[in-house]
């Protein structure tokens, strides 16, 4: 298997979101997207897919153009179509109509040289959820702590 390389993260979606499900899929992108990715010019902050017309589209994903493209540089926030296998998206489809289920990149990786993205199948996570989390962390962290001081 070839190497796999993480570009972005979107570490606010596991904060925000249940993960309930994972789906790896390839992206449809331009050559001077495919060069600015590699430096690391992408955000999935605010990021989202939708399912549209039985296909899978990434939404305001930003891809800062190429400095060195000419002027033909891809929109930045444009709509990216994602390629899943037709029984991956019935299945999806299927989900996303459940109450309170959305589709959010969770990360964007090499997989060789195909850019590929995670996306997790998530439930929006209320308020006292994200206490429990911040809480379980800060624990974790004091823990670790008190560990490398024992040593």
């Amino acid at each position: 298997m070839k190497g796999i390389k993480v570009i972005a993260e979107n570490k606010k979606a596991r904060f925000e979101y249940f993960v309930l499900d994972a789906y790896e899929a390839g992206i449809v992108l331009n050559g001077d997207e495919v060069k600015s990715i590699r430096q690391g010019a992408i955000n999935l902050k605010d990021s989202f897919a939708v399912i549209k017309g039985g296909e899978v589209f990434l939404r305001n994903c930003h891809i800062s153009p190429y400095q060195k493209a000419s002027y033909f540089n891809s929109e930045a926030r444009r709509d990216r179509k994602l390629l899943l296998n037709r029984l991956e998206i019935n299945k999806l489809i299927g989900k996303v109509n459940e109450k309170g289920l959305t589709l959010i990149p969770l990360k964007v990786y090499f997989k060789g040289s195909l850019v590929k993205v995670e996306l997790g199948l998530c439930q929006g996570k209320k308020l006292y959820d994200k206490r429990e989390t911040l809480k379980r962390k800060t624990q974790e962290l004091e823990a670790r702590r008190a560990i490398k001081e024992y040593k």
